[in-house]
C-alpha cells in the first residue's frame, strides 16, 4: 500500500500553474437546465446515487434511481421524497428519453457504460466521482427556490465548493426564496407605475432589504404586501429603520448571521466604544460610522444625544444599526433608545447577541448552573451597590445563586464586603475574566476574599466581567491566574 502512495506521491506535479492577470477561461459553462416534470435517471444503488438523489430531490424533476440490489437506506429514504426506485439490472432501455443521466454504481466499467449509452443517445451525462467521464458538472446548491447558488469546481474541488456553499449559505436569510416570490407578484405593477433608473432601483432595493423583507422574516406575510403596496404609493421612497443589534462579546465570529447581514445592509452604524473595530468592519465598506460610546469616565454622547441621532437618521430614510457590546437588552439602555423610537413611530427591531457573562463562562468551561448546587442565575452590575440597602440579588447569593457582574472592576471590594456581611461565604468560589472571547483575554481566580484585589489592578484595562458562586467551583483553571497571588506578591513588598 505504501509503496503505492509513494509512486502516486511522485506522479505528481512539482510545480503550481503560472498566474496570470488574465482570468482563466472556464472548461464548463454554468447554466441552470429546467427539469421539471421530466426524467432524471440515476444508475447505482449505493451511497454515490443516494448523494445525487437527495440532491436532485431539491428540484421538481421526475426521479428514477435503477439498480438490481439498492441499499436499504436508500429505500427507506425514495417513497417519502418521490423517488421512484427501478430494481433492475441496468439496461439502455432504462435511461432512454431522460434529461439528464447520472452513473453512480461506484464501479468504473458498468459507469463507463452508462456513459457511452447516455451519448449515443444524446442525454448529458454525469459520472460521480469521475470527472473524465463527466459531460456536466453538479455543483454544491444553495437553495433558496426560486432562488438558487450553484458553486462548481468543474470537479477539480468539491470539498472547496462545500465550503464556499457553506459561508454563502450563511449569508442569506432563510426566508430569501418567499421573498423572491412575493417579489414576482410585484413585477408588473413596478413596471407600470415607477420610472425606469433610480426610482425603480430604489424600490427593489428597499423591498428586498426593507419593511418588506422583514415582514417576510418574521413570518408575517400580509404584513409583506401591505408594506410592499405602501411602498409603491411612495414610489420607491424608502422609510428609516434601526436595528438595535448585540455585537456579541467581542470576537467577531460569534457575531448572529442575522447581525452581519445587517451590517452588511446598513447606511449607517452607530457604535459603542467596547465594540472591536474587527465587528464594526463587517459592515459596508461606505455605511457612515458613527461613535456613540460610553465608557468609565470618557462619554462620546450622552443617552439623550444618542436618541436624538437615532431619530434623526430614521426620520431621513436611513437605515441603521445601532450596534451595541454583547446583547442590547442587557445593560445596554436599549429600553431608553427603544422607547424614544416609539415615540417618534420609528420603526426598529432588536437583534440578540452573546452577552459577556456567557462569553466569561465559556472561557472558564464554567456551568453557571449546576444540578443540586446553583439552579439561578443572576446578571448584576456593581453599580447596584451605591444605596445603603443590599440589593435582592445579594440575597440571592446566600441562597446558591451564580451572580455575574458586569463592570464591577472598580467596586470590587464593595460587592465583596457588601456579600460578606449579607452571610456569603468568604471561602466562595470567583472566576474574573478580562476581554471575554478574545485572543488578549485574561482568567482570574480565588474567592470572595480575594476579590478587592481587582480593584487597584492598573493593568486590567478591558472590560472585566466577574462571576460568584458555588458553581464556579466546577470551572476548568488550568488557564487562569490565582487572585491570591497577586495579594501575596503585594505583602511581599
Amino acid at each position: 500500500m505504501f509503496a503505492g502512495l509513494a509512486a502516486s506521491m511522485r506522479s505528481m506535479p512539482t510545480t503550481l500553474p503560472e498566474l496570470s492577470s488574465v482570468t482563466p477561461k472556464l472548461t464548463a459553462f454554468p447554466v441552470f437546465m429546467r427539469v421539471e416534470g421530466r426524467r432524471v435517471v440515476i444508475v447505482g444503488g449505493g451511497d454515490e446515487a443516494l448523494a445525487k438523489a437527495r440532491l436532485l430531490a431539491q428540484s421538481a424533476a421526475a426521479i428514477s434511481v435503477v439498480a438490481a440490489r439498492p441499499e436499504r437506506e436508500l429505500v427507506a429514504w425514495a417513497p417519502a421524497n418521490g423517488v421512484a426506485i427501478v430494481e433492475a439490472s441496468y439496461e439502455p432501455r432504462h435511461i432512454e428519453g431522460a434529461a439528464l443521466v447520472f452513473a453512480a454504481t461506484g464501479e468504473e466499467e458498468a459507469d463507463r457504460a452508462v456513459v457511452r449509452d447516455a451519448r449515443r443517445l444524446d442525454i448529458p451525462v454525469n459520472a460521480v466521482d469521475r470527472p473524465e467521464l463527466c459531460d456536466f458538472f453538479t455543483p454544491a446548491l444553495v437553495n433558496r427556490a426560486p432562488v438558487a447558488v450553484a458553486i462548481g469546481t468543474e470537479g477539480a474541488g468539491p470539498v472547496l465548493a462545500q465550503m464556499i456553499r457553506a459561508r454563502i449559505d450563511q449569508m442569506l436569510s432563510p426566508s430569501l426564496g418567499i421573498l423572491a416570490s412575493l417579489a414576482n407578484q410585484y413585477r408588473a405593477a413596478a413596471e407600470r407605475l415607477l420610472p425606469k433608473g433610480a426610482a425603480r432601483r430604489g424600490f427593489w432595493k428597499e423591498f428586498f432589504t426593507g419593511a418588506p423583507a422583514r415582514a417576510v422574516e418574521a413570518g408575517d406575510r400580509e404584513d409583506a404586501r401591505r408594506a410592499a403596496a405602501a411602498l409603491l404609493r411612495d414610489g420607491g421612497r424608502a422609510a428609516g429603520h434601526v436595528a438595535l443589534v448585540g455585537a456579541g462579546p467581542g470576537a467577531e465570529d460569534l457575531l448572529t448571521l442575522r447581525a452581519h447581514r445587517l451590517l452588511m445592509e446598513a447606511d449607517v452604524i452607530v457604535h459603542d466604544a467596547l465594540v472591536p473595530e474587527a465587528v464594526i468592519s463587517l459592515g459596508r465598506r461606505d455605511a457612515e460610522r458613527i461613535a456613540a460610546g460610553k465608557r468609565k469616565g470618557c462619554h462620546s454622547k450622552t443617552q439623550a444625544e444618542i436618541n436624538e441621532l437615532l431619530v434623526a437618521l430614521g426620520r431621513a430614510g436611513r437605515r441603521i444599526v445601532r450596534l451595541k457590546s454583547g446583547d442590547p437588552l442587557v445593560f445596554g439602555r436599549a429600553g431608553e433608545e427603544m422607547q424614544a423610537l416609539r415615540d417618534a413611530g420609528i420603526s426598529y427591531e432588536v437583534v440578540p447577541g452573546v452577552t459577556a457573562a456567557f462569553a466569561a463562562a465559556a472561557d472558564f468551561e464554567l456551568p453557571l448552573t449546576l444540578r443540586g448546587v446553583a439552579s439561578s442565575l443572576v446578571f448584576t452590575t456593581g453599580h447596584d451597590l451605591k444605596g445603603a440597602a443590599l440589593p435582592d440579588w445579594a440575597k440571592l447569593a446566600i441562597d446558591g445563586a451564580t451572580v455575574a457582574v458586569y463592570m464591577g472592576r472598580s467596586t470590587a471590594a464593595e460587592v465583596a464586603a457588601r456579600l460578606a456581611a449579607a452571610g456569603l461565604s468568604p471561602d466562595t468560589a470567583v472566576a474574573v475574566v478580562e476581554n471575554a472571547s478574545l485572543g488578549r483575554r485574561r482568567l482570574f481566580h480565588g474567592t470572595l476574599a480575594d476579590l478587592p484585589s481587582l480593584q487597584d489592578r492598573a493593568d486590567l484595562d478591558g472590560p472585566v466581567m466577574t462571576i460568584i458562586g458555588d458553581a464556579v467551583a466546577g470551572a476548568n483553571f488550568e488557564r487562569s491566574e490565582p487572585l491570591a497571588a497577586r495579594i501575596g506578591a503585594e505583602a511581599a513588598a
